[in-house]
């Protein structure tokens, strides 16, 4: 099912192991130039421009870009009771985690009467995506809103695509219920993304104040618009298609391997899976509960495109080797199911998010782990982390000098001050501080 790696007996370098490996080939490039003109559009004529190209990309005339409260109340009223339990338990979760993120205010004395304090202060507004592609997302809700909340963020915008009624997902408008997160705007793609940005005003349709920072997964087309606006606001990452690495021994259970092969290949056509491991006996079995498990899975074409397509086994002479391949394709998800699983996983550098074991599925923490969904992929691992509660807030340096603390440094910015022929900088210090 999936191509063979063999890097057995080999060394091989940096360059040649990201060639080796496998992901989807998206262009994110090529797609800013189908979604310049739709940011500039959005831009120069807000929610007008806003609805042409809801009506031509999704086929969904709408009336209002925003969703009537009613709508999103009732949606929740309406809601399977096992679906809300579900979601008020990843809730719960996630708040404990993300609230443990918040950091202290640090004040450092540099000297007698020189202090420099370092305040996180979350931005005022952002606007979060949730995809509804292939698939609704009701949990991608929980993933950007709660680390927002948590921040304390003080306007939460959010935007799914309309379904043919003209209104996102119920399940999503549900959670948003559930969050409290009552404007939320039924419009998709780079759309989306550049109203987030540049807003609307009433004169062009319809008011939506612009944000601060916008988040969430989505296609290569939002990943593009996210692309162009940024500088004009802060994002999160430009997510590709979803990635597993699962770096396992002798030890794993094979039906579980192929269980979470299938459950991330589900996802999306463009999926990457790579099964690294110094077994070759335990490849064997997992091809073989692939071809059994495969048959019985709803979504068998696209989990076939996928692990046909960017997907791979991978064989090492040890799991020291497999680290070493984990570690430059750098996956947006990694299971580590190995004899001494804890303390492999404690070697691993580059990885999204890390599930240790046999009983740390992925889709745990899709769904109910408490840790957040929202992942670099396409190896941004390597310098990037997951959405958390710094994504929503900024570090600004308090600077609060006495008389004599900054009579003391003086003479030293006499020196790097002209050094640099910067003489009004000197100059403004010396105002106070006279030679």
């Amino acid at each position: 099912m999936l191509r063979r790696v063999d890097l057995r007996g080999r060394t091989p370098s940096t360059r040649e192991v990201r060639g080796l490996l496998p992901r989807a080939p998206i262009d994110v490039e090529s797609a800013v130039s189908a979604v310049r003109p739709i940011c500039a559009d959005v831009r120069e004529r807000g929610a007008a421009a806003v609805r042409e190209i809801t009506k031509r990309f999704d086929g969904v005339e709408l009336t209002a870009l925003r969703v009537d409260p009613q709508a999103i109340e009732k949606a929740l009223a309406d809601l399977d009771p096992a679906v809300r339990a579900a979601l008020e338990e990843a809730t719960k979760r996630a708040r404990a985690v993300h609230r443990a993120q918040l950091r202290d205010d640090v004040r450092v004395e540099v000297a007698d009467g020189a202090v420099v304090t370092e305040r996180f202060v979350p931005v005022r507004r952002v606007g979060l995506y949730v995809p509804g592609g292939l698939v609704a997302y009701p949990s991608s809700v929980v993933m950007n809103v709660v680390p927002a909340q948590e921040a304390g963020v003080e306007s939460i915008a959010l935007a799914s695509p309309p379904q043919r009624d003209g209104l996102p997902h119920p399940a999503v408008l549900a959670a948003c219920a559930l969050l409290g997160v009552d404007e939320v705007y039924a419009v998709g793609g780079a759309q989306a993304v550049a109203l987030f940005a540049y807003g609307s005003s009433a004169e062009q349709g319809e008011e939506v104040e612009p944000v601060d920072v916008v988040t969430g997964p989505g296609n290569v087309y939002v990943a593009a618009a996210k692309r162009l606006v940024k500088g004009v606001v802060g994002i999160d990452a430009e997510a590709g298609p979803t990635e597993i690495g699962i770096l396992a021994d002798k030890s794993a259970d094979p039906a579980h391997v192929a269980a979470d092969l299938i459950g991330q290949s589900e996802h999306d056509e463009l999926a990457s899976c790579l099964l690294v491991t110094d077994s070759e006996s335990l490849l064997e079995k997992v091809d073989a509960q692939l071809d059994e498990q495969i048959p019985k899975t709803k979504h068998v074409e696209r989990v076939r495109k996928a692990l046909a397509g960017q997907s791979a086994y991978v064989l090492v002479d040890d799991i020291d080797a497999g680290l070493r391949i984990i570690d430059e394709w750098a996956p947006e998800h990694l299971e580590v199911i190995t004899a001494d699983a804890a303390k492999t996983a404690a070697r691993v550098r580059n990885a999204g998010a890390i599930f240790v074991g046999a009983w740390s599925p992925v889709s745990l923490g899709d769904y109910l782990a408490g840790s957040n969904h929202v992942l670099p992929t396409a190896g941004t691992a390597r310098f990037t982390g997951g959405l958390s509660v710094q994504s929503f807030q900024r570090m600004i340096h308090v600077v609060d000098y006495d008389r004599s603390a900054l009579a003391e440094v003086a003479p030293l910015i006499d020196s790097l001050g002209g050094a640099e022929d910067l003489a009004a900088h000197v100059a403004a210090v010396r105002a106070r501080i006279p030679r």
